[in-house]
C-alpha cells in the first residue's frame, strides 16, 4: 500500500513562521473577505433611513409655516432649560459653542484630522473623513435655507440664519461616527456619543436650537456618515489591516520588500 503524499516543505522565506502567518509567493492583492463586502449594504440602507427621516421632519416644518413654529415637545424643553439657567452651565455651553462652530469646527478641526491620518498613511481614511465634513456642512446648508425655521427668541450667543437643522449637532454627529468607522475602537464609539449628545444639550441650552433641530442634525450628521462609508467599506478595510508608521519612517512591508534576497 502507498503511503501517503508527504507535506510540501516549506521554503526559505517561510523557515521558521506559523503556518498561519506564511502567504504564498503567488498572492495577489489582499481582497476584503466576501462576508464584509455584502455586509456593506446595510450603511446604505441604514444610512439612507436616517436621511429620509430628516427630510420627513423638514417636509413637515415647511407645510407648519409661519417661521417653522416648534412642536411642543420643542417648547415643553425650552421651558425647562429656561428655569434651569445658571452660570455654572454657561460657560461649558460657550466652549461647545465655540468648538462645534466657524473657524474651528470647519477648518482647524479637520485639517488637524486629515493631516494626522496623512502623516500615518491612511489615505482612503482621509479622503472617507473630507467627503463626510464636506457633505455633511452642504447638506446642512441646503435644509436651512430651503426650511427657513426661526431659532428660539431666547438665546444667549449670535447665530447665522436657519434653526433647522443644528450645524454644531451636524458636525459633532459626522466627526464621532466617522472616526468611530475609521479606528473601530470602542473608546471611540463612546467618546464621540458623549461629546455629540454634550453638543446638542449646549445648543439648546443657549436657546440657538430648538431640540428637534439637533435631533434633526443628529441624524443627519451620522447618516451621512454612514451612507458614504459604502464606497470606501473595502478600501478603509484594507487599508485598516497594513502596518502605518509615520511617513518619515519606512514601512516594514515595504522594508522587507526592498531588503537584501536570499541567494
Amino acid at each position: 500500500m502507498s503511503s501517503p503524499p508527504s507535506p510540501a516543505a516549506p521554503d526559505d522565506h517561510d523557515h521558521g513562521r506559523p503556518p498561519e502567518a506564511r502567504v504564498p509567493e503567488a498572492a495577489g492583492p489582499v481582497e476584503a473577505p466576501a462576508p464584509y463586502k455584502v455586509a456593506r449594504r446595510w450603511p446604505i440602507v441604514s444610512g439612507a433611513v436616517a436621511l429620509l427621516v430628516v427630510g420627513l421632519l423638514a417636509l413637515v416644518l415647511v407645510t407648519r409655516g409661519q417661521g417653522s413654529l416648534p412642536f411642543a415637545f420643542d417648547e415643553e424643553w425650552m421651558e425647562e432649560v429656561l428655569e434651569n439657567r445658571n452660570t455654572f452651565w454657561e460657560a461649558p455651553s460657550l466652549f461647545m459653542n465655540y468648538l462645534g462652530g466657524g473657524f474651528v469646527a470647519v477648518f482647524v478641526i479637520p485639517l488637524l484630522v486629515i493631516g494626522l491620518l496623512l502623516l500615518f498613511r491612511r489615505p482612503w481614511a482621509a479622503l472617507y473623513f473630507l467627503a463626510s465634513i464636506v457633505a455633511s456642512a452642504a447638506v446642512v446648508q441646503i435644509l436651512k435655507s430651503a426650511v427657513g425655521r426661526a431659532r428660539p427668541e431666547e438665546m444667549l450667543v449670535v447665530s447665522d440664519f436657519g434653526s433647522f437643522p443644528s450645524g454644531h449637532a451636524a458636525n459633532a454627529a459626522t466627526l464621532s461616527v466617522a472616526l468611530g468607522i475609521v479606528f473601530v475602537r470602542v473608546w471611540i464609539w463612546v467618546a464621540g456619543s458623549v461629546y455629540t449628545v454634550l453638543m446638542m444639550a449646549s445648543r439648546t441650552y443657549l436657546g440657538a436650537h430648538w431640540l428637534s433641530d439637533t435631533i434633526g442634525g443628529l441624524l443627519l450628521g451620522a447618516g451621512v456618515a454612514v451612507l458614504l462609508w459604502a464606497p470606501f467599506a473595502a478600501r478603509l478595510y484594507r487599508e485598516r489591516g497594513l502596518p502605518h508608521p509615520p511617513v518619515w519612517k519606512p514601512r516594514p512591508d515595504r522594508a522587507l520588500e526592498s531588503g537584501p534576497r536570499a541567494r
